[in-house]
């Protein structure tokens, strides 16, 4: 393991292999928002039916499929917790009303094997049709592919491949269907973090966590850990948890946290006394289908070992129980480390960010190759060129002039476009040159503009194969075009510094920023009330694995406090959550909140960031203010929830951000929030944010403190650029101090030589006599 070295004792059931092996068998997962339906009579008991759009698994657009013979694909995995008896597909699609009824077809291909075939009649071209496809399970496996793949004609002469009459369009709308029945997994921590998520699963990850009783702060930490651990793991799917007292789940899956030296029962449930810090997964005594991971302790401090040994070493465990005896973390973590992040400290391989498999093309249209790239929130793009990119890159170099290219682009944004020149405009060097598969190596230097890039880009490399025409019946493809973008290239950050004005909730949503700046959340402490409720804690839980999701990393180091001991954090950034009247640090640091609620009073700073054009951003953070112009306090209403941030009255440059709602419900709503989806049209900046439900609206964007450095001279430039004035006055300042100064100087040049004797017309044509005194 890379941090952290843990040894094991008392192992039970420590059958890997035989755990991996069941962890195989089939099943289906979805995405996104997978539309449940109730089991009929003719599924099995505990079995579930599921459909799932194309659109929900990623198509955003509908196929267009082009050409005498076109293909595109979409990936659905299979949970490894169930078995799959049954798919169908509901397929939507239209066609060129040109095509040849009798040798023009529709594929639909599962794992590359044939699903059906089926044809395109004349008389419903052009009108979009729906037809049912039933597809055998034996033909789905763990992971999928679902291909539909199009074959046209137009005439029954010669024919040009790519005439604008072959197409064919599938509807995204389009259906997939799945019957799944339940596969009882092994109780074996081998197999973590299966089965409370499942990484074939796309849907948005809901696990519950149970405690005993209401958990003490080194709990909540261990539960901290996890919950990020899980979130770390859900990445783009989403998590959110929930927290419940003594009550084991009726059905499915839980995460349950116990401490003290005596046997407890919980739920119906009766553990035995811990003797250290235990891990253990067991059958959930409700549903002989769930699962329970089992994190116990003697206290909350071993409590909270067994939890960083899970979320650190959890590769390295086996078993249905284990005993942590020693766990020692030997390497902390350095600012901006995250492994979801794009390091900044060094120029990145572009074969780190993408496997080397995708980065590799062939065909005429071979569509992008995506390269993720997830910058640090802060870094200073202030009037910079752009990050370096190095590209190298091969292709197959065709016989004849053509107008192929490789086109750069960051962001949907055209960068750069290359000409990919053919055989007969390269001269016999670069021609002898060719590997030998015959492709041809290039490279390309690129600067990528980053001082307006959001903090999850992509950098999108696409060839374009030009298809030279060769005339009537001499039109016949040959799809041997390759391009490959090397591993090696490389895409430097380095030379940015990390500075950026706060408070700003837009980085928070995204990115966790500035708690996250820390992938381990070391220098980040949460304010709970003093008496936590559900909802509260259902907050602590879901905000943490934002979090994981942000930086990929489990918040190990996060501290849990009350408001009476927030003096001990002063060095931290602090995280305040706050439902109803419970958090007392309301009152306290009334005067710098920009929103407050007391004795049913409801106060709000307002600006005119409301009315400003929507989406609207600016390099230039000066540009982006939109400082208070308005104090306004209201009574009644519904209830109010709203995120705000300020730099922490502890001390300079550590930040505060509040998480509050006027009830305990109304957190959620803010949670909800942060995950974000299609429902939310508004997004989360500035410093002042209040939820309604669906509806997010930014109240004040008022940057009053800065985080992080700035190099002596780019600290200088930036601070002339924002003040102008001052400039113009101190250089005007200067003009007159070094006039003076000057004038000062012949002045007393001038009195030096009046003092002295006159000076007598020298006569360069004789030498000069040495000059004598007088005594």
């Amino acid at each position: 393991m890379n941090s952290t070295t843990l040894a094991f004792a008392k192992l039970r059931v420590p059958h890997r292999a035989l755990a991996r092996l069941t962890c195989a068998l089939l099943a289906l997962s979805g995405t996104a928002a997978f539309a449940e339906t109730t089991p009929t009579a003719a599924i099995a008991p505990g079995a579930k039916s599921y459909t799932v759009t194309l659109k929900q698994l990623g198509r955003n657009y509908p196929m267009s499929l082009r050409g005498v013979e076109s293909t595109d694909s979409v990936n659905f995995d299979v949970r490894a917790d169930s078995i799959v008896t049954g798919a169908r597909l509901n397929l939507q699609y239209t066609y060129s009303p040109a095509l040849l009824a009798d040798l023009s077809q529709i594929n639909v291909l599962v794992n590359d094997e044939v699903a059906a075939s089926l044809p395109l009649p004349k008389d419903k071209a052009g009108q979009l049709q729906q037809q049912i496809v039933q597809i055998p399970p034996h033909l789905i496996t763990e992971f999928n592919r679902l291909s539909l793949q199009f074959i046209g004609h137009y005439t029954m002469s010669c024919e040009d491949p790519h005439h604008s009459s072959l197409w064919a369009k599938i509807s995204n709308a389009t259906e997939l269907g799945i019957d799944v029945s339940p596969l009882v997994l092994p109780n074996d921590l081998a197999i973590m973090p299966l089965p409370f998520f499942d990484r074939r699963d796309a849907r948005a990850l809901n696990l519950p966590f149970v405690f005993a009783a209401a958990p003490d702060n080194a709990t909540l930490e261990a539960a901290g850990a996890l919950s990020s651990w899980f979130g770390a793991q859900a990445s783009y799917r989403g998590a959110r948890f929930s927290s419940g007292y003594n009550q084991i789940p009726a059905s499915g899956n839980a995460v349950v946290l116990v401490s003290g030296p005596d046997a407890l029962q919980i739920g119906g449930l009766n553990l035995p006394p811990a003797k250290g810090p235990t891990l253990t997964v067991m059958t959930n005594p409700n549903d002989a289908n769930g699962k329970l991971l089992v994190v116990s302790g003697r206290d909350g401090a071993e409590l909270k070992r067994a939890a960083i040994a899970l979320v650190l070493g959890n590769q390295a465990l086996s078993g249905n129980s284990v005993v942590i005896d020693r766990l020692n973390v030997v390497q902390p973590r350095k600012p901006y480390d995250a492994p979801n992040w794009l390091p900044s400290d060094r120029p990145v391989k572009l074969g780190e960010l993408l496997p080397a498999k995708e980065l590799s093309v062939s065909g005429f249209n071979p569509g992008d190759i995506t390269v993720p790239l997830n910058f640090a929130p802060d870094l200073f793009t202030w009037r910079d060129e752009g990050a370096p990119l190095h590209l190298k890159y091969r292709y197959t170099p065709q016989e004849k002039s053509n107008n192929s290219s490789l086109i750069i682009g960051f962001n949907d944004a055209l960068i750069q476009s290359q000409n990919l020149l053919s055989q007969d405009k390269l001269d016999k060097g670069v021609l002898g040159g060719l590997k030998t598969n015959d492709t041809l190596s290039l490279e390309t230097n690129v600067l990528l503009p980053l001082n307006s890039a959001a903090l999850q880009s992509r950098l999108q490399l696409r060839y374009m194969f030009d298809y030279l025409k060769q005339g009537e019946c001499n039109d016949i493809i040959i799809d041997n075009m390759r391009g490959t973008i090397d591993p090696d290239s490389t895409l430097d950050v380095s030379g940015y510094d990390h500075f950026i004005a706060m408070p700003n909730l837009g980085v928070f949503k995204d990115a966790g920023f500035p708690f996250t700046r820390l992938a381990d959340l070391s220098e980040t402490a949460v304010v709970l009330p003093d008496n936590a409720g559900a909802s509260d804690l259902d907050a602590y839980l879901t905000v943490l694995g934002r979090f994981g999701h942000a930086t990929g990393y489990p918040a190990t180091g996060v501290q849990v406090i009350q408001a009476g001991q927030v003096a001990s954090a002063a060095d931290k950034d602090l995280l305040v959550l706050a439902s109803g009247a419970n958090q007392p640090l309301l009152t306290q640091w009334a005067d710098r909140l920009p929103a407050s609620y007391a004795e049913g009073q409801r106060s709000f700073h307002l600006s005119d960031l409301p009315m400003r054009v929507r989406d609207w951003f600016s390099p230039d953070p000066e540009a982006n203010l939109r400082k208070t112009r308005m104090d306004m306090a209201f009574s009644g209403g519904t209830r109010s929830t709203y995120l705000t941030g300020f730099e922490s009255p502890l001390k300079n440059g550590r930040s505060v951000v509040v998480i509050a709602s006027t009830q305990p419900q109304g957190l959620a709503e803010a949670t909800n929030a942060l995950i974000g989806g299609e429902d939310y049209a508004q997004p989360i900046q500035g410093s002042l944010v209040v939820v309604r439900g669906k509806n997010i609206e930014a109240l004040v964007a008022d940057e009053q403190y800065y985080v992080g450095s700035l190099g002596l001279i780019k600290y200088l430039q930036w601070q002339m650029s924002r003040h102008v004035l001052l400039v113009l006055l101190l250089t005007g300042l200067g003009v007159v101090l070094l006039s003076g100064l000057a004038y000062l100087a012949l002045r007393a040049r001038a009195n030096k030589r009046l003092q002295g004797e006159p000076e007598r017309p020298t006569d360069y044509s004789k030498p000069e006599a040495p000059s004598t005194k007088e005594s």
